[in-house]
C-alpha cells in the first residue's frame, strides 16, 4: 500500500511548497523508493488553461494533454517522471464531478453538501494514484494559503484521511515563515504560531514544519516553535533562501527531512540517497566556464513564472554546456525597425517565445528578421515559429501581408491558418491540439542532428493554429527547411535554415521546453546555447585580435 505525505503552507502564498515538496519526493526517490507528487488547486477554474499568465503564471502540459498547474513543471524536473491529468486537481474540477454526478442521481435523492460529498471526491482524487501498486509514497501539495475560505474542502479532506489511516501511513508537512526583522534584529516566530494554531482548529495537526527563513533558525528558535506547535524539535525544519531551487533537495537532506519523513511512515529497508548525478550538474552550475547573453522576446515578461520552464530549460542547458545563460527579458510590444537593432545588439542569441492574441507580435516578427539577417542564432517555440514562418513569407517570399489568421481573419496570405477541425471549436478550455504528438524527422537535416539521428520524436503540444501547408512548396523553394512533420496528418512541426547559411535558425510549433529535466536536458536547447557560445566566441574574438590568432 502507498503511504501519504501531505504538504500545506502558512503565512503567505509563495513560500516555495512545490520546490519542498519536489525536493522531500527527489530525496525519497535517490534512496530507491517510488515516489510521484500531485497538486490540489483551490481555485474554481476547472484547469488553468484558461488563466492569463499573469495570473498563474505557465500552463504546463503532461504526455496525456492535461493543461496544469506550473509545479508540476517542478515535479518532473526534480524526479525525472511524467506526470498526467491525475497529478492536478481543482476545486472547479471537484465540483464539475459532484454536480455530474448529482444530475445522474447517483446520490439516490441525497442532499448534496460540502461534507460528505466534496470532500469525499476529494479524498477519492487522492488516493487515485494510489491504486495499482505504482507507487511506494505519493506526495500531496495542497495550493494556497491556510485560513483561505477555498482552502478548508481540501484541509477537512486530509484530517479525516489523517484520522482514517494508520498512523504510519500519513504524514503532514507544513510550511511557514519565520520572518527576520531588521530594526528588532532577531526573527520571529509568532506567524508560524499562528498559522500553526489556524491548521490544528480545522483538526490537521502538522508532524513537520519546514521553516522559510532568511536568517539561521538557533536552537532555542527551533526548540521555541517545536514547544508551541506542538512537534518534536527534529522536526523543526530550517529552509534558508537558496542561490537556485536545485540546491534545496540538499538543504533538506541536511536537515535530515527525508529521515524524519520515513521515521514517521515506518519506511526502514532503504538506502543512503544516489544523488551524484544531481551534485555534477550542480557543480556545473555553479562553475561555469563561459557566459551567453540570450534575449527572451514575450509579451508577459514582467512575471518570470509565465516562462518558467523555459527558464529552467536554460538552467539545464547552460548547465551541459558549462556555461552561464543571461537572460535579456524583450517587451516584443516596444521592439521596432528603428530600435531593433540597439535592443538586440548585445545578445549571443535570440529565443521568441509561445503565446496568443494579436499583442506584441509585429515586434516579434521585426525581431526575427533581424536574427536571420544578422546570423543571430535563433530559436522559436510554437508562436514564435509561426512569427518565422510569417517574417520568411513577407521579406524572402515577398508576400507583403502574409500573416495568421490568428491576427487577421482576412489577411490575403494566411500562412498559418486555424487546424481545420478548430473551426467549428467555441469552447475555450481543454479543446487545443493538447499533449505528446509524434514528429518525423528529414533525414540530414539539423533537427535530426540535434535529436541524435532518431527518425521521429515524440512531444508535447498547445496551440490551435498550424503552418498551412498550401503554402508548403512556395517556402521549400525560397530555401526554407520543413524538417519536422506529423506522420498522420502531414502537418509541420519543425522549419529550419541551412547551417551552411545561418549558424542556427530553429523553429518548433511544439513546446519543447516541457520536458527538459535536470538528468536529461531538452536537446534543442543545449544545441541553441552551443551556437550561442560559439557565436559569442567569434564576436569576442573580433573584437580582440589577440583571441583571434589563438583560434586560428
Amino acid at each position: 500500500m502507498a503511504k501519504y505525505v501531505f504538504v500545506t503552507g502558512g503565512v503567505t502564498s509563495s513560500l516555495g511548497k512545490g520546490i519542498i515538496a519536489a525536493s522531500l519526493a527527489k530525496l525519497l526517490q535517490a534512496r530507491g523508493l517510488r515516489v510521484t507528487i500531485q497538486k490540489f488547486d483551490p481555485y474554481i477554474n476547472v484547469d488553468p488553461g484558461t488563466l492569463n499568465p499573469y495570473e498563474h503564471g505557465e500552463c504546463y502540459v503532461t504526455e496525456d494533454g492535461a493543461e496544469t498547474d506550473l509545479d508540476l513543471g517542478h515535479y518532473e524536473r526534480f524526479l525525472n517522471i511524467y506526470t498526467s491529468q491525475a497529478n492536478n486537481v481543482t476545486t472547479g474540477r471537484i465540483y464539475q464531478t459532484v454536480i455530474n454526478k448529482e444530475r445522474e442521481g447517483a446520490y439516490l435523492g441525497k442532499t448534496v453538501q460540502v461534507i460528505p460529498h466534496i470532500t469525499d471526491e476529494i479524498k477519492r482524487r487522492m488516493l487515485l494514484l494510489g491504486q495499482g501498486n505504482k507507487w511506494d509514497i505519493i506526495i500531496t501539495e495542497l495550493g494556497g494559503t491556510v485560513g483561505d475560505i477555498e482552502s478548508l474542502p481540501f484541509i477537512e479532506a486530509v484530517r479525516q484521511l489523517q484520522w482514517e489511516m494508520p498512523e504510519e501511513d500519513c504524514v503532514v508537512v507544513h510550511l511557514t515563515l519565520v520572518p527576520y526583522l531588521k530594526a528588532a534584529k532577531e526573527l520571529k516566530t509568532k506567524p508560524t504560531q499562528h498559522s500553526v494554531k489556524l491548521l490544528s482548529q480545522e483538526g490537521v495537526h502538522p508532524d513537520i514544519i519546514v521553516c522559510r527563513t532568511e536568517e539561521p533558525l538557533s536552537p532555542d528558535i527551533r526548540k521555541k516553535i517545536a514547544l508551541f506547535c506542538n512537534v518534536k524539535p527534529e522536526a523543526v525544519i530550517e529552509a534558508a533562501d537558496a542561490p537556485t531551487i536545485y540546491e534545496v533537495p540538499l538543504t533538506m537532506m541536511r536537515e535530515k527531512l527525508d529521515l524524519i519523513c520515513m521515521k514517521k511512515l515506518n519506511i526502514t529497508n532503504t538506502h543512503e540517497p544516489e544523488l551524484g548525478r544531481w551534485k555534477e550538474f550542480l557543480d556545473k552550475l555553479k562553475y561555469p566556464k563561459s557566459k551567453v547573453t540570450i534575449g527572451l522576446i514575450g509579451k508577459y515578461i514582467e512575471l518570470q513564472d509565465a516562462y518558467k520552464s523555459i527558464l529552467e530549460s536554460f538552467v539545464h542547458a547552460g548547465a551541459i554546456n558549462e556555461c552561464k545563460v543571461q537572460v535579456v527579458n524583450v517587451h516584443s510590444e516596444f521592439i521596432t525597425e528603428e530600435n531593433v537593432a540597439e535592443k538586440l545588439a548585445n545578445l549571443d542569441g535570440l529565443l521568441v517565445a509561445p503565446g496568443f492574441g494579436h499583442r506584441g507580435v509585429e515586434g516579434k516578427i521585426v525581431a526575427v528578421r533581424y536574427a536571420r539577417e544578422n546570423k543571430l542564432p535563433f530559436f522559436g517555440i510554437c508562436l514564435g515559429m509561426q512569427m518565422a514562418v510569417i517574417e520568411y513569407a513577407r521579406n524572402v517570399l515577398g508576400l507583403k501581408d502574409a500573416h495568421s489568421t490568428e491576427m487577421d481573419v482576412h489577411t490575403p496570405h494566411p500562412v498559418i491558418d486555424l487546424m481545420e477541425e478548430q473551426k467549428k471549436v467555441t469552447a475555450k478550455g481543454g479543446t487545443m491540439r493538447l499533449g505528446a504528438y509524434p514528429c518525423a524527422l528529414k533525414a540530414g537535416s539539423l533537427a535530426s542532428r540535434i535529436y541524435e539521428g532518431k527518425p521521429e520524436i515524440s512531444e508535447r503540444h498547445r496551440h490551435r493554429w498550424e503552418f498551412n501547408n498550401a503554402y508548403l512548396q512556395s517556402f521549400e523553394q525560397a530555401g526554407l527547411i520543413l524538417s519536422g512533420t506529423n506522420p498522420e496528418s502531414g502537418l509541420i512541426e519543425i522549419i529550419e535554415l541551412s547551417t551552411n547559411s545561418h549558424p542556427f535558425f530553429f523553429g518548433v510549433q511544439y513546446h519543447p521546453e516541457l520536458k527538459s529535466t535536470v538528468e536529461n536536458p531538452q536537446p534543442i536547447f543545449v544545441h541553441f546555447i552551443k551556437a550561442a557560445k560559439e557565436f559569442a566566441e567569434a564576436k569576442n574574438a573580433v573584437k580582440n585580435p589577440l583571441l583571434q590568432s589563438e583560434m586560428i
